[in-house]
């Protein structure tokens, strides 16, 4: 009898040992991945078990040191697209969230009475500059900085601030790729390209049941790495791309070349992935040529500069949003009006994830106190600040700190945004198609 007891006993402890152990995986995936649609889940687990291990650590000194006393002024870095960039209008954003952010911290009084003041550096989208700006701001002794949007930056940026050991907090740049670095010095605030996609092909081909989508692109790396995830998840889910079409970053505005070799492929709908401008000039180019096929954009299609753009070509276009800017959020409901009086615009996604991760910063300092080391080590523990509650929801961070908060629906309908929960690619188990990577 007592076997038997010994034996059930130890039956209990495994079955509840492997139901604890599968709801911690499920807890916090790499970039919310379902298993699912893991690249190579059918072969090997090195892929998915080395972003959702926590990563590297700094072990290095710094934490003794001791913090000054005769600072006027609490300095905290900004690096983003402000000037000769095609996406000036974001960086703007960007800089007027972060700045809403240390204007009612200094209203609060500051660090124990010391206001905190911007260090504002533009980035102009080329490969070394953004690592001049970022030395620029160690010489500033600023104690953590936020930025930026380019990939390109945010990745040389990222390796010019590991080197001077400055915390940065990202809260533009959606390359899936910038968290893979394994660098310890960042953290992302905001949902990137690979949720996105997720979201997006989801709805595409479960929801909508398409089967066979056209891309067009930008020929820039947010282009190419962003379609990069969407392809894979296409492939993994037996949907394999009909046609993949490239434009120039900036400049081009006809797109006929293209659009006829998409228009003679017949596809069931299209994806297109780029800046508002050109994905407004597209839309209406398909439509002038006869194609009815539902349209499909990447998140920066959700702007005042699209609408305008597009006007009523724009209704029934959807793509997916890093927040919902109508959630009925009191914190969310009163930035907004913060930020309107103060800019007199509406903020966009960038003003909103650059509100919440300067005010991730401010808490960090005035918790740690004066040391990049201990700032850095708050900010990437995710016990510290996991699940942080900002104005765009819930900041959820995975082992490769990077968010995996909630990803949004966003459909035009008469010539306005509406905004609903994307749904979450369920789990096939062994019948879902799994076609290479």
């Amino acid at each position: 009898m007592n076997n038997r007891v010994f034996i059930f006993s130890l039956f209990l402890i495994i079955v509840f040992s492997g139901i604890f152990s599968n709801a911690q995986d499920k807890k916090i995936m790499y970039g919310n991945t379902p298993d699912s649609i893991f690249p190579y889940n059918n072969f090997q687990k090195a892929y998915k078990y080395h972003f959702i291990e926590p990563r590297i650590e700094f072990l290095g000194a710094g934490r003794e040191k001791k913090a000054p006393t005769d600072l006027t002024e609490v300095r905290i870095g900004f690096l983003g697209p402000l000037e000769n960039s095609p996406i000036v209008d974001l960086g703007k954003q960007m800089l007027n969230g972060s700045i809403l952010a240390i204007e009612e911290a200094n209203a609060l009084g500051g660090y124990k009475g010391i206001p905190y003041k911007l260090m504002i550096h533009n980035d102009v989208g080329l490969w070394g500059a953004a690592a001049n700006e970022v030395i620029q701001m160690d010489d500033e002794k600023v104690w953590a900085w936020l930025g930026s949007i380019d990939d390109i930056v945010s990745h040389v940026a990222l390796r010019a601030t590991l080197k001077c050991e400055i915390m940065m907090v990202c809260t533009g740049d959606p390359d899936p790729t910038f968290t893979e670095t394994n660098i310890p010095w960042t953290i992302r605030v905001i949902s990137d390209d690979r949720q996105s996609s997720y979201a997006l092909a989801n709805y595409i081909y479960r929801t909508m049941k398409h089967d066979r989508i056209a891309v067009i692109r930008t020929g820039a790396r947010y282009g190419r790495v962003g379609v990069m995830e969407f392809l894979g998840v296409a492939n993994r889910l037996g949907h394999p791309i009909s046609m993949e079409e490239r434009f120039a970053e900036m400049g081009e505005t006809d797109f006929t070349m293209q659009l006829k070799n998409i228009k003679n492929e017949k596809p069931d709908a299209i994806l297109i992935w780029g800046n508002a401008k050109e994905t407004g000039l597209i839309v209406n180019q398909i439509r002038e040529m006869g194609m009815n096929q539902p349209i499909y954009t990447s998140d920066r299609a959700v702007s005042d500069e699209f609408l305008k753009i597009a006007g009523d070509n724009a209704n029934g276009i959807v793509t997916t949003c890093q927040y919902d800017p109508t959630a009925d959020n009191p914190s969310l409901k009163k930035f907004q009006a913060d930020y309107y009086k103060r800019f007199g615009m509406e903020p966009n996604v960038f003003a909103a994830h650059a509100f919440d991760g300067m005010n991730l910063i401010i808490k960090a300092i005035e918790k740690a106190g004066l040391n990049r080391v201990l700032i850095r080590d708050l900010l990437t523990d995710r016990e510290t600040f996991q699940h942080y509650k900002g104005v765009t929801g819930e900041i959820i961070l995975d082992a490769s700190w990077n968010d995996v908060g909630d990803i949004f629906m966003a459909k035009v309908e008469n010539g306005k945004f509406v905004f609903f929960p994307a749904a979450q690619m369920k789990e096939r188990g062994h019948s879902t198609r799994m076609v290479g990577y």
